[in-house]
């Protein structure tokens, strides 16, 4: 459902993508990892169309992002890592209205804001504005408004970000859900949650990936069995230069 082809970009003269390419298919949750600059907000931003790549192409299912945009972003749900949204609209707002632009309509539309009200549980703060909100809070209206229009495909960066525990858990067991059916990219710098929710992970350093496996596959592959340490040896480039690890997948 996802195609990642050779992206490559530069800004300003520095490359920082060099021929990124992946696939994600219906029922995988993708954790997308790397250290802070290694490529992965550029990745996800050209993957939605917010982007240009230098080069490269981009396709969900089956419509390329850069000749087919619209039909592309129709099949998109993107959780961007500032879950962007206007801050003085209420919340009950701001849902009526990303339905509009996801033409929504009717009793489509009121079924698709009940059920995404339910899912991130946002009852209590509807006719808050957002800006008054707890991040936790504007999280999940982030999260709402990226599956009003049920996608098949879910791009999310760090949508955990600033939840308490039970609100991380809650998140992490509706993607889990939600991956069943959808093919899902899932940034994070939580390690645990690459295991508790995630069937692959691919970890990107310097613009490069140079891990692709599931998660046991790479906790296999450092003598402790931790994916924590197998990430800090890979992007500090002990394991990196391993030609065994068939990084380049």
């Amino acid at each position: 459902m996802i195609k990642v082809d050779q992206l490559f970009k530069s800004f300003s003269g520095k490359t920082v993508l060099h021929g990124i390419s992946f696939d994600v298919g219906a029922g995988e949750v993708l954790g997308f990892l790397g250290p802070n600059g290694a490529g992965k907000s550029t990745t996800m931003r050209i993957i939605t169309g917010f982007l240009e790549p230098d080069s490269g192409e981009v396709s969900i299912c089956g419509h390329d992002i850069s000749s087919e945009p619209v039909l592309a972003k129709q099949r998109i749900g993107y959780l961007a890592e500032s879950a962007a949204s206007y801050q003085d609209m209420k919340v009950s707002d701001f849902l009526n209205f990303t339905a509009d632009i996801r033409a929504l309509h009717g009793s489509q539309k009121t079924a698709a804001i009940e059920r995404v009200i339910e899912l991130c549980h946002l009852g209590p703060v509807l006719n808050q504005s957002i800006e008054n909100l707890s991040k936790g809070f504007r999280q999940r209206v982030g999260l709402a408004q990226a599956l009003v229009h049920d996608p098949d495909v879910l791009i999310l960066d760090e949508p955990t970000d600033g939840l308490d525990p039970n609100q991380k858990h809650e998140i992490r067991s509706l993607i889990t859900s939600l991956g069943q059916s959808k093919a899902i990219i899932f940034s994070t710098h939580i390690l645990e949650e690459v295991e508790s929710v995630c069937t692959r992970a691919i970890v990107v350093h310097e613009g490069l990936i140079v891990a692709n496996g599931t998660p046991l596959e790479l906790k296999s592959r450092t003598p402790s069995g931790r994916l924590d340490d197998f990430f800090r040896a890979i992007t500090q480039g002990a394991v990196a230069r391993q030609a065994d690890l068939g990084a380049h997948a």
